[in-house]
């Protein structure tokens, strides 16, 4: 009798077990692949970037940031979002030294903050299966240890199983906590103008 209601036990344990076992790999399995018609948009380091142009009475400063990686999720039918674009703050250049170790130590900090950040969450418009479509893509811009909502026009093409992008926006840094580099007689604007670009494979 003892032997038959150890068995029972040990059955009526493992079912529930089981399933929670099966649930838990259903669910892994549905975060690691995409639904169906979402695009798994792969950024490739060495054809994507960032330009700055910052300008001051007396001159304009151009610079460059480097990407770290990026992944983005994208749902067409819905606009969902997910993923991230990150740069290497440490990476940023405006062709003087004296100029970014100015930059680095004053004004964005990229040791305590080394990585520059977007995180989208929606896209608003139309994807075009092929050729060129222009997407108003919000989400969190997250610079010097903060994060701030905003929304950017992005220009996608997609061709084959590739896609660039292009998008043109403003970073008010002085505003957002970080120190304007200006000088008694050197006034520079208080917001960057960044030139955003980025070439991938569609998985």
């Amino acid at each position: 009798m003892r032997t038959i209601h150890s068995t029972f036990m040990k059955k009526t344990y493992f079912i529930p077990l089981f399933t929670v076992v099966v649930l838990l790999a259903q669910w892994l399995a549905a975060q690691a692949v995409p639904a169906a018609g979402e695009l798994q948009l792969q950024l490739d380091p060495a054809r994507s970037g960032a330009e700055i142009l910052l300008t001051g009475n007396f001159h304009t400063v151009e610079g460059s940031f480097t990407l770290k990686h990026g992944a983005l999720l994208y749902d067409p039918a819905t606009g969902k979002t997910s993923g991230e674009i990150v740069f290497d703050a440490t990476s940023g250049k405006t062709g003087n030294d004296g100029r970014d170790k100015k930059m680095h130590k004053d004004v964005i900090e990229s040791v305590r903050f080394p990585e520059i950040a977007f995180r989208p969450d929606h896209g608003d418009g139309t994807l075009a299966t092929s050729g060129d479509s222009t997407l108003q893509v919000h989400g969190m811009f997250s610079l010097h240890g903060a994060e701030h909502e905003v929304t950017i026009p992005v220009a996608v093409h997609l061709e084959g199983n590739t896609w660039s992008a292009k998008a043109a926006f403003q970073v008010p840094y002085a505003k957002w906590g970080m120190k304007n580099p200006s000088m008694l007689f050197l006034r520079v604007a208080s917001v960057v103008d960044i030139q955003f670009h980025a070439v991938g494979n569609i998985r």
